[in-house]
């Protein structure tokens, strides 16, 4: 199946703050988790913080949950629309030094939306308002 990846982090290349999977097939669950974020960047803190709406859990706990996540599904396919998103989401994959989660095969696609530009974007992208599933 298809899922449609956003996530979101503490400006350029920052920490990861909240992640969300969204899948294709209208009877599946959306995944979605959030980190606690030490020091956000004054954008973060305006415009990203106040609209998460999640509790913030660990890391190990997120990467325990996307196992648990996607055990029913042996080639899941996570489709983005911004490199880092998948950065963000393939460190959650590893689980210690040489391991990580146990998937078979997942494969990505990095989408080239049209007419995507944060700096002229009206409304702050993130998680909650590109996911309005969840």
């Amino acid at each position: 199946m298809r899922y449609f990846l956003d996530a979101e982090f503490n400006g350029f290349q920052g920490q990861l703050i909240s992640l969300a999977l969204v899948p294709e097939a209208d009877h599946a669950v959306a995944f979605y988790a959030a980190l606690h974020c030490e020091a956000p960047t004054n954008w973060v803190r305006d415009h990203v913080l106040p609209v998460l709406q999640i509790d913030a859990v660990t890391r190990t706990d997120i990467t325990a949950r996307l196992a648990d996540y996607f055990k029913g599904d042996p080639e899941p396919i996570v489709v983005a629309d911004w490199p880092e998103d998948i950065a963000h989401f393939t460190l959650l994959l590893i689980t210690g030094p040489g391991s990580r989660l146990p998937m078979q095969t997942v494969r990505f696609e990095l989408l080239n939306l049209p007419l995507f530009d944060s700096h002229r974007s009206v409304r702050p992208r993130t998680t909650r308002y590109a996911t309005p599933r969840l």
